[in-house]
């Protein structure tokens, strides 16, 4: 009987097979890979950066500017004021409003301002021009005869304000708009039957709006701001005076000038000129 040998022949050996991941794979696998371990390059803020029409240096701008200005400027200013704040959180705009001749006699009498707007360059000789850091134009105006919508003088041009029927109201006469319409009556030959002469023009004005006379000689941006208040009736170009407006920068703090900045920009100017007031 024979005995089974086991087989020692070795055994075949079969081909080696090395599996290849394709160079797409690749690069798609080290991306997943980068992305789990994260990156090294910080992703864009969203945080803290400026707004549209905005600056830093606006955001940063602190303090308190003080603005004293001619009563026709009231409605405009008060538009600026509240448009510059918007834009510039840490300021404090303080307004105050007069006529021209008592706005210039208080500065030079030490009361504090940063700036000080006046109806008229003429205004602005008193003022102690030691304490002037610049000055530019930003503004224009004309007089017009403001009436009653009804109109119970039935005034329809400066002619009728010499009429004895027609109660007449002037700004004081040593306020530009007392001065103004001095002028335009001398070049009118109109001699007004006057009644009361006001402080200055917005008191004037109120003269009307309250029934108690029956024209009143003011800006035409006093009209317009008026709205449905009063009605205005126009005084032609020939006779009329036209009045330059200066802002005056008193102080030079970077709240003050970025203010002045504000006024004299076509935005601020826009404004300014939405009220009745024409370009400088």
């Amino acid at each position: 009987m024979s005995t089974l040998r086991p087989d020692t022949r070795p055994l075949p050996r079969r081909p080696l097979v090395r599996h290849r991941v394709a160079a797409p794979a690749v690069t798609a696998l080290t991306t997943v890979l980068l992305a789990a371990c994260g990156s090294s390059t910080p992703a864009p803020s969203t945080g803290g950066s400026a707004q549209p029409g905005g600056s830093s240096a606006s955001s940063s701008l602190q303090g308190t500017v003080t603005v004293l200005a001619a009563a026709s400027l009231t409605e405009s200013f008060d538009a600026l004021k509240k448009d510059f704040e918007a834009s510039h959180p840490g300021v404090t705009v303080e307004t105050s409003y007069g006529s021209s001749a008592t706005l210039v006699q208080q500065v030079n009498n030490g009361a504090p301002a940063s700036v000080v707007a006046l109806a008229g360059t003429a205004a602005a000789e008193p003022l102690d021009q030691s304490m002037v850091k610049d000055m530019k134009t930003f503004a224009t105006n004309v007089l017009e005869i403001a009436v009653p919508p009804a109109n119970p003088g039935g005034v329809t041009s400066i002619a009728d304000l010499a009429k004895p029927s027609v109660k007449v109201v002037l700004c004081a006469d040593t306020v530009p708009c007392g001065k103004a319409a001095q002028t335009t009556f001398t070049k009118a030959d109109v001699v007004p039957n006057v009644v009361s002469k006001e402080v200055d023009v917005k008191a004037t004005l109120a003269k009307v709006k309250l029934a108690e006379a029956d024209a009143a000689v003011v800006y035409h941006s006093d009209v317009v701001a008026a709205r449905d208040a009063v009605k205005g009736v126009t005084i032609p170009a020939d006779v009329n005076t036209s009045l330059t407006y200066p802002v005056i920068t008193l102080a030079d703090d970077a709240a003050t000038k970025a203010f002045v900045a504000f006024l004299l920009s076509a935005e601020g100017l826009a404004t300014v000129q939405s009220f009745g007031f024409g370009a400088p």
